[in-house]
């Protein structure tokens, strides 16, 4: 099958996704008759570009990482901005991935609901909209007869979401636990290890590049809060948003208060949790807290994440993703990508 796809932001994830299908080109085509065509890829700093023929990907990655603007591959006027891309853009399928407003999801929303809106397939690594509009984005995908899928949104290409959606049919999800933030562990980790203070800890996750010189979503628990909040919404039926999670973030751990759990033989984690109440709501939480050393949680370290389900048939289900990074999140649209055009979304599971 023909498919023409787009790309809404070209950061870190966008770039690696680019890689991702160059280098999976001929797999796509062999094993999923899937012949690939980008035809447009839209950024906030480096311009617009449209092409219906086909953009050449290696130019368009090697533009940008020169730093230069995409609108010298456009011909004629390009497009001025990201609304105008959208509506000019001849694509089946739309990748994005620019970065989450932890708000209100916004502009995202705006953009994805457009697009569904016109009957294209979208697949997203974006948690705002999720988040914020999941119920109404799945409602209008559904309606279109398209797919709307977001693995990435959720311990990057780690298939969490595809695990609950396709391999527990007939099952109910009574609670999802986990350590969802790789910044905030890598922080408390090289706490333990190497004894340093939060500070500097912060400080050397930010010298690597897993931390923003802002870090407030991650360290005041924001990202937990947003990534629990969708586990909640699409597995186990909850309407919640990011505001109704008891939020607390790891800004205010002491070096003293990881080396008081340790001399207990605990460690800290900032554990996020849903649990459905027996009335049948869900309630969620994101905070620091000492485990045992037996508990599995206590041996995530680095930027290792994890999950585990508990349900009424399977006691307990547990994935664990290592070392995520651009790649893998990447990876996690691509899988998206191919579910769409096997037709995943039109299946109830």
């Amino acid at each position: 099958m023909k498919l023409n796809v787009a790309l809404l932001g070209f950061g870190n994830v966008g770039r690696a996704l680019a890689e991702l299908l160059l280098d999976r080109w001929n797999i796509l085509r062999q094993d999923y008759d899937i012949d690939l065509r980008v035809v447009g890829i839209s950024t906030g700093s480096h311009g617009h570009v449209i092409n219906p023929a086909g953009l050449d990907l290696r130019a368009a990655l090697e533009i940008v990482r020169a730093g230069e603007r995409l609108d010298v591959l456009h011909e004629g006027q390009p497009p001025e901005d990201t609304s105008q891309f959208l509506a000019e853009c001849p694509a089946d399928l739309i990748f994005e991935s620019i970065p989450t407003n932890p708000h209100n999801g916004q502009p995202a929303y705006a953009y994805l609901f457009g697009a569904l809106e016109r009957g294209i397939h979208v697949v997203t690594s974006n948690k705002g909209p999720v988040a914020f509009g999941y119920r109404e984005l799945s409602a209008l995908a559904e309606r279109q007869g398209i797919g709307f899928f977001f693995e990435s949104t959720v311990m990057d290409g780690a298939p969490v979401l595809a695990v609950g959606r396709e391999g527990l049919p007939a099952t109910r999800i009574e609670r999802v636990r986990g350590i969802f933030n790789s910044t905030t562990n890598y922080i408390l980790t090289r706490m333990e290890q190497e004894l340093l203070s939060f500070e500097e800890a912060l400080a050397a996750a930010q010298q690597i590049g897993i931390a923003e010189t802002d870090p407030t979503l991650d360290i005041d628990g924001w990202d937990s809060a947003i990534k629990t909040v969708i586990l909640a919404n699409v597995l186990m039926g909850a309407d919640l948003r990011p505001v109704d999670v008891d939020r607390r973030g790891i800004r205010d751990i002491t070096l003293a208060d990881v080396q008081e759990a340790g001399m207990a033989g605990e460690r800290i984690r900032l554990i996020c949790e849903a649990a459905r109440l027996p009335d049948g709501s869900v309630s969620a939480s994101v905070t620091p807290r000492r485990v045992p050393m037996d508990d599995i949680l206590a041996g995530i370290t680095g930027t290792t994440s994890l999950v585990e389900f508990e349900t009424d048939t399977l006691r307990r289900l547990t994935l664990v993703e290592y070392d995520p990074g651009p790649d893998t999140t990447a990876y996690g649209m691509l899988a998206d990508m191919i579910n769409i055009t096997r037709g995943r979304h039109r299946q109830r599971i």
